[in-house]
């Protein structure tokens, strides 16, 4: 089954980098500065920041769902990310050379389906989530991020096709190791 691995958007993040750091604090948030290769994912460029440059640390939640597995974590943003990436049926970089942790929720946000495995190993995975019931079929989008189903560790998207189908799913209902959202091949 085809899928797109997508980024999170630029534009909720984009304003913390003209903050100091105190106000950054305030908000629970912290400037770094990479200091080793592979060591800060970005999740919009979902790439790794390179030595020397400028991230924001903040909490971030992918997993909104009104349930037990309801998810927040820590990821990183780039200040020099422009805006959101996305790949098609491959990991992204970021992805790709990690150990990822896939979860699988069904549309009422609970989990259904977990494994671990090497990043540039998960396209399988990935697949065999998205076609194991019970995914319905088609959702369309709703207030609700529990309405949909997902595969989720952290915050890029992972988004299923749906073949035949003109509905458009839940840009978070799809979550994929390390970054946020879904939608349907070719959608938006």
């Amino acid at each position: 089954m085809s899928f797109t691995v997508s980024s999170l958007p630029i534009e909720p993040f984009a304003p913390l980098f003209a903050l100091d750091d105190e106000a950054l604090a305030q908000r629970g948030m912290l400037r770094v500065t990479a200091d080793a290769p592979f060591a800060f994912p970005c999740r919009v460029t979902l790439d790794d920041a390179t030595p020397g440059e400028t991230l924001i640390l903040l909490n971030h939640e992918h997993q909104a769902a009104d349930t037990p597995f309801r998810s927040r974590y820590a990821i990183y943003v780039r200040e020099a990310a422009q805006g959101p990436t996305s790949t098609t049926d491959v990991l992204p970089p970021a992805l790709r050379r990690r150990l990822l942790s896939l979860r699988g929720f069904d549309a009422a946000g609970m989990l259904r389906d977990a494994d671990v495995v090497e990043g540039a190993a998960a396209a399988p995975v990935i697949a065999r989530m998205l076609e194991t019931p019970p995914w319905p079929i088609c959702t369309p989008i709703t207030p609700s991020r529990a309405a949909t189903p997902r595969v989720s560790t952290a915050p890029p998207r992972v988004f299923r096709e749906l073949r035949g189908s003109q509905s458009q799913l839940n840009p978070d209902a799809l979550v994929c190791a390390q970054a946020g959202g879904l939608r349907r091949r070719g959608g938006s």
